[in-house]
This record gives structure tokens, sequence and C-alpha cells, in this order.
């Protein structure tokens, strides 16, 4: 495995495998890489022939007040995981090679940044939807992947690709999860060990209420006791909620395509979720 830490470098790298004909995955991530990011990579695998993975922990979407400093970075241990992952080349740039100085510009995507994780994180999609953009057009691959954890994210990125005719297919990626349900994220390592020990209620929760919708019991009732749940384990609810998970649009009743969201802490950790709810 190579690794590129400007984009001319990357450029140049990409340009000799499209020479020869090769697809190009792109994987971005902000490293602390768990088995979660390595699916990304094996997704990337299906679909190309040589899968880039990025690690650029990215200042813009972080707010004043969340843990950029203290975010997790192990790049030597990183890169060896994407090495026997089978990744082709290591995209790690400094913080100048993407925001250069004088840099002036931001992208937003208007309405999908509202609800859930953006009105509890006021400008992180901003951040988010700016730093996808640029690796996206540093790179330009055929495919992006990216984990379907973060499920607003990957419905903003999609609405900016398509908006800003970005012609890379974005793939959604299946959640990985822990033995007792947890999505894995790097901020799971934050978790003190009596926290970890109860924080897979959070996925049981999802699974029960979804079944209950399901089951023709009222959205409103099944959501309040299910919130009432977690907070009884420990957990304080950000928010708890059924929505379309094209638009992120409220639902009151479960129609196709909708999808449970939950974002909660445990401690000072912050875990987010979500769970398909399909209709019978």
């Amino acid at each position: 495995m190579d690794t590129a830490r400007t984009v001319v470098a990357l450029r140049a790298k990409i340009r000799t495998w499209r020479s020869a004909g090769d697809r190009i995955a792109l994987v971005p991530t902000m490293g602390a890489l768990h088995a979660g990011h390595l699916s990304l990579i094996e997704a990337g695998k299906r679909r190309a022939h040589r899968v880039v993975a990025s690690i650029f922990v990215n200042p813009k979407q972080f707010g004043a007040n969340e843990d950029l400093d203290r975010y997790p970075r192990q790049e030597a241990r990183d890169a060896e995981l994407l090495r026997q992952a089978g990744c082709d080349l290591l995209f790690l740039p400094p913080a100048d090679a993407v925001y250069p100085a004088g840099y002036s510009t931001s992208v937003s995507v208007a309405g999908l940044d509202r609800p859930m994780e953006g009105a509890s994180r006021p400008g992180h999609f901003d951040g988010v939807a700016t730093v996808v953009t640029k690796l996206l057009l540093m790179a330009f691959p055929d495919v992006a992947i990216f984990g379907e954890k973060d499920w607003q994210q990957l419905a903003i990125i999609r609405r900016l690709a398509i908006d800003l005719n970005i012609p890379a297919e974005i793939v959604g990626a299946p959640i990985i999860r822990e033995a007792d349900g947890l999505a894995m994220s790097s901020r799971n390592a934050y978790l003190q060990p009596q926290q970890r020990a109860v924080a897979g209620a959070l996925f049981r929760t999802l699974q029960a209420a979804a079944s209950t919708i399901t089951g023709g019991a009222a959205v409103t009732d099944t959501l309040s006791a299910a919130r009432a749940g977690l907070e009884s384990a420990g957990f304080r609810v950000d928010y708890l909620l059924l929505a379309d998970e094209q638009t992120l649009q409220l639902l009151n009743q479960p129609l196709p395509g909708a999808r449970l969201f939950v974002a909660a802490k445990l401690g000072a950790t912050r875990l987010i979720d979500n769970f398909p709810v399909i209709p019978r």
C-alpha cells in the first residue's frame, strides 16, 4: 500500500491506474479505524479495481465544545489495518493541503442538514459536506463508500453529489455491530466499562420499537416508552424519532422508507444509530 500526503501525489497515482483502465473506489475516514471501516474497504474492493482510503480529522465538522483535540489519532496502526485489508492507497493530507491559506469556501445542503444531528450540532454538516466535496474532487473516484450508521450524513452526501454533478456513485454500506448490537464507532472507545456494559441497549431498543410499530402500535406512544426505557438505563436521549430515510421528514406512521433514528449520551459519549421500520 502506498501513501500520498499531497493532492498532486494522490492524483498522480490515480492517473496511473486510470490509464490502465482501473475503476477507483474512495473510502473517506477520520481514522481510529475499526471493523466497520474495514468493511467499507471490502465494499470498495467489490466495486472497483483500486481502493483509496483517506484519513483526515476534519476540523470544520467539530463544534466549539466538541472533541476535536481528543479525537483518537493512531496513524501507524490505521495504516497497517488498511494494508492488511487490501487498500491500495492511503491519502493522509495535512490540514493545509485540504484548507490552504485563505480558504473561504463552504458547501451547505439546505434542508437535510436541519433535523436530528443538524439541530444538535449547528454547522456540523456544512463541515462534512465541504470536506467530502473536496475529497470527491481531489480523487474523482468512480464510487465512494460511506457507512449507514451516519445515515443523515449519507443522505446529505448523496444530495450534494447530485446537485453538484459529481459523477461518483455514492454507496451506503451496512452498519457493523458489536456482539451486543452496539454500532461500531471510533467514539465507543470513550465509554467507561460500566457504560459499555449497557450501551447495547440502544440498538435493542430500536429493534423492539420497530417491531412494536409494525405490529400496529401508535408511533408516539411507542417512542415515548422507548425513550423512558433508555433514560432509566442511564442514557440521556437527544432525539428518538421516525422519519423518511431519504427526505428525513418526520413520520407518524410506518410508511415505506421509514427509519428510526436515535442519538443519546452515556456519560460524555454521544452515540447514534438507526434502524429500518418495514410496514407489513
